[in-house]
């Protein structure tokens, strides 16, 4: 099996990191393990765990990875890092990266059903496991589904579309990707589908709701700081507002210190920065949108813990 994928911001990534040769460092969204080599590559004596949920990207980690000592993969989820450290007799690791879109091998296997362009069965499952967007689009009320259309894909014509999905499955269940693709046409006026694919967005909202990747996010964003040593950096790549928005008040609320009002003389909350940002945010070059148009979308935000002791 091939996992095609390329890998977003990948050096800009891997240099935040500041990759030691004998560190601990966890890649929690493997994928192809495009960013899983790259930071392999600058060990010696240290050790990589590639995390990631869907068991074709395990398969495909295992057959790159398994004459690498170095590396150890793992089928897990990100909000899950601190049982899979202790599970392998890890305390602290040394740098976390996490690439939180879906990974081009994902959108270009039809039956995968996250592609729009693509005729397929409705699942959009990273782990092949749980919810399906069918079952979400033929049980959900129109209530639920504007919801989360509105919430989720930023889509102006959310009600629109959940009253005509409701409609629609009332004669059959809706279930694959061209039939959503219609229901979604028939619900917006032709001016609305000139700039972009008129079910961008409710594709994008029915994949968060399915794989929960903004209800857990805080959480495991505290999980994967916490895991940290002091001096060790936390990467993370989002690529559309509302995760990135979550990563950024995140990483604001590790580097907030002293919150006293600026009249007092001297500090009397005693608060002071669990971490500092090396850099406000990265985004692809020129070069790399060229070549991989997919990144356009990308932000590479990071913080680096500190010892406040």
């Amino acid at each position: 099996m091939e996992f095609n994928h390329v890998s977003v911001l990948l050096q800009e990534s891997v240099d935040a990191l500041h990759i030691r040769p004998d560190g601990v460092y966890v890649d929690a969204t493997a994928g192809g393990g495009g960013h899983s080599a790259a930071i392999a590559s600058r060990l010696t004596t240290g050790r990589l765990l590639a995390l990631d949920r869907d068991p074709d990207a395990i398969a495909v980690l295992t057959e790159r990875f398994w004459k690498n000592e170095r590396v150890t993969v793992v089928r897990s989820v990100f909000n899950e890092i601190p049982s899979v450290l202790t599970a392998y007799g890890i305390t602290r690791v040394d740098g976390i990266l996490a690439d939180l879109g879906v990974s081009s091998f994902q959108l270009d296997t039809a039956g995968r059903g996250f592609s729009f362009h693509q005729d397929a069965p409705l699942d959009m499952r990273m782990s092949k496991a749980g919810l399906s967007a069918a079952d979400v689009v033929n049980t959900y009320s129109e209530k639920e589904l504007s919801d989360i259309i509105f919430r989720y894909g930023e889509e102006k014509y959310a009600r629109g579309i959940a009253k005509n999905i409701v409609g629609a499955r009332g004669g059959k269940p809706i279930e694959t990707t061209f039939e959503l693709v219609e229901i979604i046409k028939r619900s917006m006026p032709q001016k609305a589908m000139r700039d972009s694919h008129p079910a961008r967005k409710t594709f994008q909202a029915l994949r968060i709701e399915v794989n929960g990747e903004l209800s857990g996010l805080p959480q495991a964003l505290d999980a994967m700081f916490e895991a940290l040593s002091v001096g060790g950096v936390l990467a993370v790549i989002s690529f559309h507002s509302l995760e990135d928005r979550i990563v950024k008040k995140k990483f604001a609320d590790f580097c907030l210190g002293c919150t006293c009002p600026p009249e007092f003389p001297v500090c009397v909350c005693g608060k002071q920065p669990r971490a500092s940002m090396p850099f406000k945010f990265i985004v692809p070059a020129e070069e790399e949108l060229a070549q991989n148009p997919r990144s356009r979308s990308a932000k590479l935000r990071a913080v680096m813990k500190m010892d406040n002791n």
